[in-house]
């Protein structure tokens, strides 16, 4: 059975919404998951799991959020290499620049992308919700 963890950071619930679905995924696929905020989850953590789902949405000028989710994952950069990996996060404006970066740092630390990312605009309808839960899946 795989362990997984899905980290995510949330300023206004969608990309808690988004998290929750990948955490449905998952479970319904058979895994161990863990539900983590970005605050609650550092570099110690990854090697106790299987596959980790990164959560965080647009910010500023398309960029993560700079309190504690950039932090976070700036400290668990360094552990991506050969890691199942899965992205997702909502946005407000812009055209996913964000992810696409988001995307390009995790290919080039040696992640493994499992599946396409997963965005929505503003707060996840039911298909972006079954997208979050098929990423669950994917990680599973």
């Amino acid at each position: 059975m795989s362990k997984i963890a899905v980290v995510y950071w949330s300023g206004t619930g969608n990309t808690q919404a988004m998290a929750e679905a990948v955490l449905e995924g998952a479970k319904e696929s058979g895994a161990e998951a863990d539900l983590l905020t970005a605050s609650e989850f550092d570099a110690s953590k990854m090697d106790s799991y299987d596959a980790v789902a990164f959560g965080c949405p647009a910010m500023g000028a398309e960029v993560l959020e700079e309190g504690e989710f950039q932090p976070m994952f700036d400290s668990v950069e360094g552990k991506l290499e050969g890691k199942k990996i899965g992205l997702f996060g909502s946005y407000g404006w812009g055209d996913g620049e964000w992810m696409r970066n988001w995307e390009e740092t995790c290919r080039t630390a040696g992640a493994v992308l499992v599946c396409d990312s997963v965005t929505c605009n503003e707060a996840p309808d039911e298909d972006a919700l079954d997208d979050c839960r098929a990423l669950g899946k994917a990680l599973a």
